[in-house]
């Protein structure tokens, strides 16, 4: 599971010109899965994230989590986390886990992200052609995986 995770002034997803989420001040996440991938990865990052110490104190350290800043969470599935470039110029996406099987973890990682931050996370759509648009904050950009 890989997650990259980016501190954001706001953030939107439309889909075909149509606004479909938006969130101010909080943290853009793009999230793949692949082969391995299990409940216990996805609780594992969401308990991660949720405590993920990105935002700045009274003194501009990076020692706040979300939900002492009252952020908001956007999550964008993106297979294309597990591209392969390692023979010629065209990815591969053979390492990404299929859509059937990625889509009930993508699921089961926005719930618990909501249990573990104590409000709703907002999404896009899966599998959708996706327009994101962003204002990074920092900027902060962070990868994780597991």
């Amino acid at each position: 599971m890989r997650v990259l995770v980016q501190r954001v002034k706001e953030a939107s997803i439309a889909i075909a010109n149509q606004m479909v989420a938006s969130i101010g001040p909080g943290m853009l996440l793009l999230v793949g899965f692949t082969q391995g991938d299990d409940l216990e990865k996805v609780r594992y990052m969401a308990q991660k994230i949720a405590k993920l110490r990105v935002f700045s104190d009274s003194l501009g350290k990076m020692n706040l989590n979300l939900s002492s800043v009252n952020g908001e969470l956007l999550v964008v599935s993106q297979f294309t986390l597990y591209a392969n470039l390692e023979d010629g110029n065209r990815p591969s996406f053979t390492q990404a886990l299929a859509p059937e099987l990625a889509r009930p973890l993508y699921d089961a990682f926005n719930q618990r992200l909501e249990v573990e931050i104590g409000q709703r996370v907002k999404t896009g759509v899966f599998g959708e052609n996706m327009a994101v648009s962003l204002i990074n904050d920092g900027p902060v950009t962070i990868w994780l995986e597991r």
